[in-house]
């Protein structure tokens, strides 16, 4: 089919009515397979897939003209044509889905459950019929290895410190590492089960909670689909004052994780001083917005509260100084050769690998993918905001904080640009009842979060799925780890830091 562009291939499909602000389009299996056919060859990113009780849907993005669309495949049997040899990136997609909806995708090699742990109260629980609960937990049969003097090291999935549970399986050759696989789940919460027949207002509430540190990308993307499936226009200002709270939890996370990354390489004194600088943005958070996680500030219509003049000024001040002390740790960091060391060349994530899997945030930034929903397709205000994208190519774990530092500025920048043109007028609009579905996808500080909704006539959540940036890029951190020393696995996790709640569903 040559270089044909998603729309063109999916208009052979049947549109479905009252899908914005991109098309959904229902593809019969022969077109189904065409698909997948077309996802070996084409530049198309996966963005999500998810399924219902009797369909199967797939979120996909045109990378060479930007479109996006979903294609839904009907599964009245409760099967379908797996996309996971096409698109690697989806397999973990695809178990996860079988585990909830009980679709089966077929051709598919690995078909162990990925969420299902054998321990729910029923088995495939949001199917139309879901099963009995396992008679006892389920063994999880982790992949071979094979070679002279190799041995297993397992970790988790309780870790030391306050961390989320993950299991990791190594396969070492003395320190070296052959094979890590993860094991992850222990976190499910059953996200798509709570956002269903739910009101709208319940509904944002579980969305703000699918990853806490991602907050208000969650609740920005939940507010934008709700929105666009009820043709709500917002008003300017809750737009600028969205983006204001977007970039700044931007900030306290990316200062975070720097810090975080050079304790894992003994370099404790950085962690102190980003530990300092991200208190300085969680308690204005608290102090402007009245969180410091500014949880549930962003609500479908706009945002909980506004932002004083007052407020404005003070930010202002506090970023002044918050960018000197934060150019005095980067220079703390560029000029400690030992801390150089560890971080370069170690953890390489593949710039064919990320692109295969789509993977974007700091891990695809770092490794020549420089894709950004602020971007591509860009949403208000950022169309209106002088924004850079810091690429690197190397792929290593000071690829990924060159990527944060560099975030960083930018987004200082960002905060600057919104204080100073910020319309005034209301933050928050009257939300219509009306049925409808409605896609968005925004920039988390990891990378792009989506949620799909369908409104039914009350105006209530009648179904929604939410999908995190974590999916696609804890598979290259498993990449990423081969040929390294056990010892730098830490480095390298935390260079990723992928959310184990978000992937958890």
């Amino acid at each position: 089919m040559g270089n044909v562009s998603l729309l063109d291939f999916l208009s052979s499909g049947h549109p479905v009515e009252g899908h914005r602000p991109w098309p959904r389009f229902r593809l019969d299996i022969r077109a189904w397979r065409a698909l997948v056919g077309q996802l070996a060859t084409s530049e198309w990113s996966v963005i999500s897939l998810w399924g219902e009780p009797e369909e199967i849907h797939v979120a996909l993005r045109d990378d060479e003209s930007g479109q996006i669309a979903i294609a839904s495949h009907p599964c009245p049997e409760r099967w379908y044509v797996s996309l996971g040899r096409a698109r690697p990136g989806v397999i973990r997609l695809e178990r996860a889905a079988f585990d909830l909806w009980g679709l089966a995708p077929m051709g598919l090699e690995d078909r162990r459950p990925w969420l299902d742990h054998g321990r729910w109260p029923s088995r495939k629980p949001l199917a139309s019929q879901p099963q009995p609960a396992a008679e006892r937990p389920l063994t999880y049969d982790f992949l071979a290895a094979e070679g002279e003097g190799l041995h297993q090291i397992p970790v988790g999935p309780v870790h030391a410190g306050v961390i989320e549970p993950g299991h990791f399986r190594f396969h070492c050759q003395g320190e070296a590492v052959v094979r890590l696989e993860q094991r992850l789940g222990y976190v499910h919460k059953g996200i798509d089960g709570l956002l269903t027949e739910r009101s709208v207002e319940d509904a944002a509430r579980v969305a703000a909670r699918v990853s806490g540190d991602a907050t208000v990308a969650y609740s920005l993307a939940f507010a934008r689909a709700v929105e666009a499936a009820l043709g709500c226009e917002v008003p300017p200002r809750a737009h600028w004052l969205r983006a204001l709270m977007a970039e700044m939890e931007r900030i306290a996370n990316h200062v975070f994780d720097i810090g975080a990354v050079c304790n894992d390489a003994a370099f404790a004194i950085m962690l102190s001083h980003m530990g300092v600088l991200r208190e300085k943005i969680l308690r204005a958070n608290d102090a402007l917005f009245g969180h410091r996680l500014l949880m549930d500030r962003v609500v479908p219509g706009g945002c909980a509260r506004d932002l004083s003049e007052e407020g404005a000024e003070a930010l202002k001040h506090l970023l002044h100084g918050f960018t000197k002390d934060f150019e005095r740790a980067f220079k703390l960091y560029d000029n400690t050769p030992s801390l150089s060391d560890r971080t370069q060349g170690t953890g390489i994530a593949n710039g064919s690998l990320v692109h295969r899997f789509g993977a974007g945030g700091f891990v695809g930034r770092a490794s020549g993918r420089g894709h950004d929903s602020r971007k591509a397709p860009g949403y208000q205000p950022y169309d209106m905001l002088d924004l850079s994208i810091p690429v690197y190519a190397e792929g290593d774990v000071n690829a990924r904080l060159m990527v944060r530092f560099d975030e960083v500025r930018e987004s200082l920048g960002l905060i600057t640009q919104i204080l100073s043109d910020m319309p005034q007028g209301a933050f928050r609009a009257p939300l219509p009842s009306l049925a409808g579905e409605g896609l968005a996808v925004v920039e988390s500080f990891r990378g792009e979060v989506m949620v799909w909704v369908r409104m039914d006539e009350s105006g209530r959540v009648a179904r929604a799925h939410a999908h995190d940036p974590s999916w696609f890029q804890w598979p290259l951190l498993e990449a990423a780890i081969e040929g390294n020393i056990v010892a730098d696995f830490p480095l390298c996790n935390k260079s990723f830091n992928c959310s184990y709640s978000g992937a958890d569903l």
